[in-house]
């Protein structure tokens, strides 16, 4: 399904959104000695506005420290992971820049090249934001992930299966995610996630198609 590629990019919308979407796969690709590169266009601000325990620059510190220590534990190092630090929730004022930046990422990579971003039928606006950023070019194949709403289907996807020791390392990847798994207890409008939620987003498979079906 994803060939042979020398690079593969996964451009999440949120810190999270890259394990969620690709943890399994990444790891595999990783361990087969693909170059990894990890691209998180927004802050990550928005999960706890109300939060005095947890200001902007606090939670955009550990969602960053978050982000870091997931891809650490499949072997990809922080000099991969790229923080783009657009606004959380605000992704749609920044289109032309998440375009010109993700270029730059792409263009550095070494050919054949896969890329990740979220389906455009994602329920949150950043990540449609994020989906509609790309610009096809020689030698990169573009495929779309789920995130949001849990399990979607999308048209002419194809599974990459989980065995059960990868669903289990990425449900405890996932929980890694402190301030989005419980953690920020003094904003009762914040962001956590459930144990359903959970669970799902680390369900047998992990979802692809191709850009254009």
């Amino acid at each position: 399904m994803i060939g042979r590629p020398n690079a593969l990019l996964v451009v999440a919308p949120h810190p999270d959104d890259e394990t969620i979407g690709a943890h399994t796969l990444m790891t595999r690709l990783h361990r087969r000695g693909v170059a990894v590169t990890v691209a998180i266009v927004s802050d990550g601000a928005a999960s706890h506005p109300g939060s005095a325990l947890w200001p902007k620059d606090r939670l955009v510190r550990e969602r960053r420290a978050e982000s870091r220590r997931a891809m650490r534990q499949i072997g990809i190092g922080a000099a991969r992971v790229r923080f783009l630090a657009l606004p959380d929730g605000r992704l749609g004022e920044h289109a032309p820049a998440i375009r010109r930046r993700l270029d730059a990422i792409v263009a550095a990579l070494p050919r054949p090249v896969l890329a990740l971003v979220p389906s455009p039928a994602d329920a949150h606006p950043d990540h449609r934001v994020v989906a509609g950023a790309i610009r096809r070019r020689p030698g990169v194949r573009w495929m779309r992930y789920p995130v949001w709403p849990v399990g979607q289907r999308l048209a002419g996807a194809r599974a990459v299966r989980l065995t059960t020791q990868e669903r289990l390392a990425k449900r405890q990847a996932i929980r890694r995610y402190r301030t989005q798994a419980g953690r920020i207890t003094d904003d009762p409008a914040g962001f956590a996630m459930t144990t359903h939620q959970i669970a799902a987003f680390s369900r047998a498979q992990e979802w692809l198609a191709d850009v254009g079906r």
